[in-house]
């Protein structure tokens, strides 16, 4: 049966048996816990956890997924074993709240054998050490005695969320392969290969490892498609199945190099990865320095190399996208659909690559003369990540090729070394603020997003010329500690207040930012009269500047908004800078915008401040905040109470800044100028208010 067949039957069984047949979620989640969609069930983590109601009772999928950073890292195994990949298809079968552990089991039982007509004798089932259920329901089914397992049959998607015990199926390859029963010393040998597991999702796990009974009982099953290929195809190797040799003979025609014993972990390294980089991007991933961005970078520069160590110097992955789109586009449409886009995109990578490689390569081979010991000195490692862009990674497997190593440990020593030159540039602010963290206490600004008049603040600490001092005369430079404020100071992309702190009615020093030292809010300004530690201040915001940042903030919101229904639903912030002058926005995006779409983003956002929405600022718990739809930046940390900002329909999501409460606040957008910054990251430069006007 090839993989085309294989999704076609299993999502017919379970049609035939009341499940609702979805198309698989994107490989983002909608999860700042996770790089990327892992597993099945991911996409239904908030039905698990009661926070949303079900559409249907159970469904049914085939679910993409990506596995090469993080918990779940399977990046490293790929290419030396024939069962690993990065980018994999999981079946599965889902129960919320309907069916259970006996009927779960029933139908796994029943498409294995009777469907798929696989040998019973050479199935084995194991069960959770403490699941006497269904340990008893297998011999009561199947007439199998399960082998009960501790971790290996415990599953999760992270360290806290839904969870439960799960029973896995496993299939004898053959007798003359290595390797013993589940659970055994030698278990990994490859004589039994694990080709379902039923999950019966029942807990949930909290930030101290307590297990909480889930609203309702649940079946999250997830059963590998390239290892049904195998099994169904009698290949005992994934790559040796249909949709594999067909990636590699196309790969084969590229490099014009015949696959062989010696090179085949080349071969099948770039097709396993031509499959991850190619449906990442085509779900909206842009290869960066970042985060997932990193993951897809990595991944795409280690096909590369391996299609270099083949002889190859041209494109690789941009030739072979076709061919993924010829393989896999019947299934999966938005490979089609994103097929220039994701080519480009792949092209800038690869020419950027070659680039940073000529150079780094020049460098490492005067180098390596000088080795003693076949060890390259970490510090030129950090040298060849620091100028070039080299990865330690990719350092380690081109001197690993060659039979050498790096002194990771002297990497490491480097890497800190620039961090603590770093953190001394900036000597004066942030790191002298927080050698105070024990002295200074956290600053309330409460009152930051609706500044009140004739607010009482004590000041706590005064930072001059690098020095703590117990006071500042006028003309003096500084940073000022209180104890309380109404400034808002920088973050999530927004320039803090400006503004005076008065005694009475006299300003004793103009505020030009209000920064954040961890907790500490520092108001950075000049002395204009004599000021002290201990002295009761009134912080005043400039409400002129303010409320144009507060235009600009919202104004950004309808931007990505709009970004997002214009070029791409998978357009990504990936960051700015909100201020009173201007916005700043970088997104995730492979190529210049056309005159066109500049004016539709425009238009749009227009369209929007001119309807006057409402505005409305909520705090909720995270939970309910992703229940809602509500966007997260990647990368952030969140705490269990979130704010969030909706503007109408239109947007909705987590930020600390500060907003209108009317879209018609913002008066005007102006769109000035759109660029690349980075390989797939976009930047638009926007007035607005009266400056837009």
């Amino acid at each position: 049966m090839t993989y085309d067949e294989i999704r076609k039957l299993f999502l017919n069984y379970f049609e035939q048996h009341g499940h609702k047949i979805v198309p698989s979620a994107s490989l983002v989640p909608d999860d700042p816990t996770l790089l990327f969609t892992v597993a099945g069930m991911v996409p239904w983590k908030n039905i698990f956890l009661g926070n949303v109601a079900p559409e249907f009772p159970r469904v049914a999928d085939v679910q993409k997924c990506i596995r090469a950073g993080g918990k779940h890292n399977d990046l490293d195994e790929v290419g030396f074993d024939g069962r690993h990949h990065t980018f994999f298809e999981m079946l599965g079968n889902w129960s919320f709240g309907d069916y259970f552990k006996e009927q779960a089991i029933e139908m796994s039982w029943d498409l294995l054998t009777n469907v798929l007509k696989l040998d019973p004798n050479r199935i084995v089932v194991t069960t959770h050490i403490s699941d006497d259920e269904a340990t008893a329901l297998w011999k009561k089914i199947a007439g199998k005695d399960a082998i009960r397992l501790d971790k290996d049959n415990w599953w999760s998607a992270g360290d806290v969320g839904p969870c439960g015990p799960c029973t896995e199926m496993h299939y004898d390859m053959g007798a003359d392969l290595p390797g013993g029963l589940p659970g055994s010393v030698d278990e990994d040998g490859g004589r039994y290969v694990e080709i379902w597991n039923d999950v019966f999702m029942q807990y949930n796990r909290d930030a101290n490892g307590n297990l909480n009974p889930l609203p309702k009982c649940n079946v999250d099953t997830g059963a590998g498609l390239e290892r049904w290929a195998a099994v169904l195809q009698n290949k005992r190797d994934n790559y040796d199945t249909d949709l594999f040799q067909h990636l590699m003979d196309a790969t084969q025609d590229v490099v014009h190099v015949a696959r062989n014993t010696e090179n085949m972990p080349s071969f099948k390294i770039i097709a396993d990865h031509l499959r991850a980089v190619g449906f990442a991007i085509a779900d909206g991933v842009i290869p960066s320095n970042t985060d997932r961005g990193y993951v897809i970078r990595r991944i795409l520069r280690r096909a590369m190399r391996h299609g270099q160590l083949l002889g190859h110097r041209g494109p690789l992955l941009s030739a072979l996208y076709p061919a993924l789109v010829n393989e896999m586009g019947a299934a999966y449409p938005e490979l089609a659909r994103e097929q220039a886009h994701v080519v480009e995109i792949i092209k800038n990578e690869e020419n950027a690559f070659a680039d940073m490689l000529q150079n780094g390569l020049k460098l490492l081979d005067s180098e390596l003369p000088k080795l003693q010991d076949k060890v390259l000195p970490g510090a030129i490692a950090f040298k060849l990540f620091d100028t070039y862009g080299f990865p330690l990674d990719l350092t380690q497997m081109i001197l690993r090729d060659r039979g050498m190593t790096v002194d990771v440990a002297g990497f490491d020593t480097a890497m800190r070394e620039q961090k603590e030159r770093s953190r001394a540039d900036t000597k004066g602010t942030k790191v002298l603020w927080e050698s105070r963290a024990n002295d200074v206490p956290a600053t309330d600004d409460t009152n930051k997003y609706a500044p009140i008049e004739n607010l009482d603040a004590r000041v706590l600490a005064i930072l001059h010329d690098g020095e703590f001092t117990d006071s500042a005369a006028s003309g003096d430079t500084v940073e000022i500690a209180l104890d309380k404020t109404n400034f808002y100071g920088t973050q999530g992309g927004q320039v803090g207040d400006s503004g005076d702190l008065r005694i009475g009615s006299d300003v004793v020093v103009n505020v030009t930012e209000a920064a954040r030292a961890g907790n500490i809010v520092i108001h950075k300004g000049t002395v204009v009269a004599p000021i002290h530690v201990g002295d009761i201040v009134h912080p005043v915001v400039n409400s002129d500047m303010r409320a144009q940042t507060t235009r600009a903030h919202t104004a950004t919101h309808l931007l990505q908004a709009a970004l997002r229904k214009v070029l791409n639903s998978d357009v990504e912030q990936r960051g700015s800078r909100v201020a009173p002058d201007s916005v700043r926005f970088d997104f995730s995006f492979g190529r210049a915008m056309t005159d066109q779409e500049k004016e539709q983003v425009e238009k749009l956002v227009n369209d929007w401040i001119a309807a006057d929405l409402p505005v409305t600022h909520e705090e909720m718990s995270i939970d309910a905040a992703r229940a809602r739809g509500a966007m997260a930046l990647f990368g952030e940390k969140y705490g269990d109470v979130v704010r969030v900002i909706t503007a109408g329909d239109v947007s909705c999501e987590l930020c600390g800044g500060t907003h209108v409460y009317h879209t018609g606040e913002i008066l005007r957008a102006r769109i000035n100028k759109e660029k690349s910054v980075a390989s797939g990251i976009r930047r638009i430069t926007m007035s607005v208010g009266n400056l837009a006007e």
